[in-house]
C-alpha cells in the first residue's frame, strides 16, 4: 500500500472514527456477553446481528488503522509553496469561457469536489501539478482538453 495523504484534520477525522468505533466494539461485546447468557445461540438472532455487526466493526478499524500508519501528513511536507502540489488551493481562470475557480488538492480520501477538494490523482489535479502562478496550460481531461491559466498559489 503506498502513501496516503491527509491533512492534519483529516488525520484527526480519522482518529476520531476509530475512537468512535472502538466505543461501539465494546458496546457490542456487551450486547454479545448479554445475549449469550440468553442460552441457545444458534436461534438467537440478536446474538447473530451483533456478531455480524462486531465484525464489520473490527474490519473498518483494521482497515482505518492501516491508513493512519501509512499516512503522510500534507501540512508538514516540505514543497516548494511557488508551484502546485498536494495541499495547494489553486485559483485557476478557464480560458474559453473566462470563468475564475479555486480547487485545493487533497488527497483521495479528503476529496470532495462539492466544496473544491479535488483528488490529487484526477486528471484536473494531475494538468496543474508543477505549474506556477502565471502559468499558461493545457490539461486533458475526460470531456476533452481544456486550457487554464493558474492565478495564484497558496498554502493555507
Amino acid at each position: 500500500m503506498s502513501d496516503i495523504y491527509l491533512s492534519k484534520d483529516g488525520y484527526e477525522k480519522l482518529r476520531g472514527e476509530i475512537a468512535r468505533l472502538n466505543a461501539e466494539k465494546n458496546e457490542l461485546s456487551r450486547e454479545i456477553g448479554e445475549t449469550r447468557e440468553q442460552g441457545d445461540l444458534k436461534e438467537n438472532a440478536g446474538y447473530i446481528y451483533a456478531k455480524e455487526k462486531q465484525a464489520l466493526v473490527l474490519q473498518r478499524i483494521a482497515e482505518l488503522e492501516a491508513r493512519l500508519r501509512k499516512a503522510r501528513i500534507t501540512d508538514d511536507l516540505a514543497v516548494n509553496k511557488d508551484e502546485v502540489r498536494i495541499g495547494a488551493t489553486v485559483k485557476v481562470r478557464d480560458e474559453k469561457s473566462g470563468a475564475e475557480k479555486s480547487y485545493t488538492l487533497a488527497g483521495t480520501d479528503e476529496a470532495d469536489p462539492a466544496s473544491g477538494k479535488i483528488s490529487v490523482a484526477s486528471p484536473l489535479a494531475q494538468g496543474f501539478l508543477g505549474s506556477k502562478a502565471g502559468d499558461r496550460l493545457r490539461v486533458r481531461l475526460p470531456s476533452g482538453e481544456k486550457e487554464f491559466t493558474i492565478l495564484a498559489v497558496e498554502y493555507k
